[in-house]
């Protein structure tokens, strides 16, 4: 089969499609033709091995290599065929999964346990857009941030990947939702839902007076101190991202905030969407909120499959709207 292998740490330029062999199921797994993936910063993370300090952190980038060679978290495609102790799907079946690696290429083996039918309603393409950034957004909104009906959510950072599903799965939930980005993807984020939008070139939402109950940080770009201003006494921040550097960010934003967490009346919280152990539960549920059209992909380029190098470079760009995806 074809995969776009990784074997140094480097740039996009040094991912090379080749000629491997497919994997082959173990009982618990299927084999799964890969119809579509998608890119998102978790990639180019790998990719460059970046930040520094996460070479050190224990389950996270390799010291001096990648971990991973295939790079690709998320996948939509179709049941090739079933190890031996698998009972829910058979081959042909449409699913869908986080896998975290291995979804740059024609074949990926998934435990069956991760593995969910892809949504009716959507395309391959569509759902390969769905499961990291979507769940990390319901991880976000309803584990850590616990959110309620008629609370008030802000999200920094709702016209990306994440920020488009955290700004739709708010007001599934009935929140009143406010979102943060630049003036080029105001209508897009009202588009969806939002209650309010502000524009962050042109007001400082940390200083505007307004107060929320929760605030979902996907963006970062402002101190913990900062965004606590905008919480509620018994608010709740929950980091997610931030803007990326060689050294330490976006890893030393999140734990800054969370160093603070014992001293403070607000909850400052973290997600973790690599080390979830609920994907599939998850993924039925979000995929439930698609097909009942409460949330729908936010998709802003398509790539075949040879240009996943130009699309990882695209996304290293930053400031992409919604997703970038690859049809395979």
């Amino acid at each position: 089969m074809k995969a776009v292998v990784l074997r140094s740490y480097g740039s996009p330029d040094d991912l090379a499609v080749t000629e491997i062999d497919k994997p082959v199921p173990r009982g618990d797994e299927v084999l799964v033709r890969v119809r579509a993936t998608s890119v998102q910063p978790y990639d180019w993370h790998h990719l460059r091995g970046e930040p520094y300090i996460a070479r050190l952190m224990p389950g996270s980038l390799g010291l001096r290599g990648p971990k991973i060679s295939i790079l690709g978290a998320d996948m939509a495609g179709q049941v090739e065929a079933v190890g031996a102790d698998v009972t829910g799907f058979s081959p042909g079946d449409e699913v869908f999964a986080q896998v975290n690696q291995g979804g740059f290429a024609e074949y990926v083996c998934v435990r069956e346990g991760e593995l969910a039918p892809k949504p009716k309603n959507l395309t391959f393409e569509q759902a390969a857009a769905v499961p990291m950034a979507a769940n990390t957004a319901l991880l976000g909104l309803r584990d850590q941030g616990r959110v309620q009906p008629g609370q008030k959510v802000l999200i920094n950072g709702a016209s990306g990947g994440v920020g488009t599903f955290a700004v739709q799965l708010a007001k599934a939930f009935g929140a009143e939702v406010t979102g943060v980005c630049s003036t080029r993807n105001v209508d897009l984020v009202r588009s969806i839902g939002a209650d309010e939008v502000i524009d962050y070139t042109k007001e400082d939402f940390t200083r505007n007076g307004r107060r929320y109950d929760l605030l979902l940080d996907i963006a970062g770009g402002r101190s913990g101190s900062a965004c606590r201003r905008v919480l509620t006494p018994k608010g709740t921040y929950v980091a997610i991202g931030g803007a990326p550097s060689r050294w330490l960010q976006p890893a030393g934003h999140v734990f800054a905030a969370l160093a603070v967490s014992p001293f403070v009346s607000q909850r400052m919280v973290m997600t973790d969407v690599v080390r979830c152990t609920e994907n599939r539960q998850n993924l039925m549920t979000l995929a439930r909120f698609i097909e009942d059209g409460k949330i729908t992909p936010v998709i802003d380029r398509s790539y075949p499959f040879e240009e996943i190098p130009a699309a990882v470079k695209y996304q290293e760009e930053g400031h992409v709207p919604g997703k970038v995806v690859i049809a395979v």
